[in-house]
C-alpha cells in the first residue's frame, strides 16, 4: 500500500533498539522571568524534487456525505507540502533547554485536536504536556476513533510508537484525556475509523517549539541568552539541526534546507 511506503522512514525498529529518551525529554524544565530576552528565526526550504509519495490519495469509503468534501471519492493527504519553496507542516524547537520562560495560554483555554470533516485540525500544532480536549464536530452519523501515539527514536531514524490513548468517539463534543509523553515530545494522530485522517503534535516540556507559518518561517522568542541546539522537524523527512549564539536582546538567523535525499 502507499500509506504504508510513505510511512518506511518512520516504523523502522523495535522498542529494544530504540535508546534513552530523546530531545532531553528526561530533563526537567524550570520557568523564570525571562528579562531582554533574545530570538532565534528563520525559514525552512525545500530543494530539489519531491518525493514521489509526498502526496497520496486515499479513496474515502466510509461517511462520503461528510468525508468527502469536493466530491472527488478521495483524500489527497499532503505529506510533504511545500509552496513556492518554503516547506511547511514541520515544526523548530530548541533542544534541551533547562529554564526559560513560562508556557502561555492556549487560545481559547484549552489545547484542542478538533476532529471536523473528517480531519484533524488542525494538522500540526504545539501542545502542552497534560490535558488535552478531543472534540467530535461532525454530525452524530460518524465515528471518531482517535489513536494517538508517541513516536519514539526520531532523531535515531528508527521509530517505534507507543499508544497513549486510543478510543471510540460516536458522538459529537468533547472528551479531555491527559497528555502524558514519557520519552519523546513528538506525537502522531491517526483515526481508526477513517485511514484517511492523520496529523502530528509535538509536546515539549518547554514552550520554545512553534509550527512554521504558511510561508515556511518560524520565530522562537523570549530566549535567556546563551548557546543553543535548534532543531527542525518534519515528519515524514526528518531532524535537521543548527547551534546559534543568542545573546541578551538580539535576534540570530537559523535557516533549515530540506530534500527528499
Amino acid at each position: 500500500m502507499k500509506r504504508c511506503k510513505a510511512w518506511s522512514l518512520l516504523l523502522v525498529g523495535s522498542l529494544m533498539t530504540v535508546g534513552l529518551a530523546t530531545s532531553g525529554y528526561a530533563a526537567k524544565y524550570k520557568e523564570v522571568d525571562v528579562t531582554n530576552g533574545g530570538s532565534v528565526q528563520g525559514k525552512l526550504t525545500f530543494e530539489g524534487q519531491l518525493p514521489v509519495d509526498a502526496i497520496e490519495n486515499i479513496s474515502i469509503t466510509k461517511n462520503p456525505d461528510v468525508c468527502d468534501e469536493d466530491g472527488t471519492g478521495a483524500r489527497e493527504v499532503v505529506w510533504v507540502d511545500v509552496k513556492d519553496g518554503a516547506l511547511r507542516g514541520a515544526f523548530v524547537f530548541l533542544d534541551k533547554i533547562a529554564e526559560g520562560k513560562k508556557w502561555g495560554e492556549p487560545e481559547g483555554g484549552n489545547y484542542i485536536v478538533n476532529q471536523e470533516g473528517c480531519r484533524f485540525r488542525p494538522w500540526a500544532q504545539v501542545v502542552k504536556p497534560g490535558p488535552l480536549t478531543i472534540r467530535h464536530s461532525d454530525p452524530d452519523s460518524v465515528l471518531h476513533n482517535i489513536n494517538t501515539r508517541e513516536m519514539i527514536g526520531v532523531e535515531k531514524g528508527r521509530v517505534v510508537k507507543r499508544t497513549m490513548f486510543n478510543f471510540g468517539q460516536p458522538d459529537p463534543g468533547d472528551i479531555v484525556k491527559n497528555l502524558k509523553p514519557r520519552r519523546s515530545p513528538f506525537i502522531s494522530l491517526n483515526c481508526e475509523a477513517h485511514n484517511f485522517m492523520f496529523g502530528f503534535m509535538m509536546a515539549p516540556k518547554h514552550p520554545y517549539a512553534v509550527v512554521v507559518n504558511e510561508d515556511g518561517t518560524y520565530s522562537l522568542d523570549d530566549i535567556p541568552a546563551g548557546e543553543y541546539t535548534v532543531k527542525a522537524w518534519h515528519p515524514r523527512i526528518g531532524i535537521k539541526e543548527s547551534k546559534v549564539t543568542v545573546a541578551a536582546g538580539d535576534t540570530v538567523n537559523a535557516d533549515f534546507a530540506f530534500s527528499s535525499e
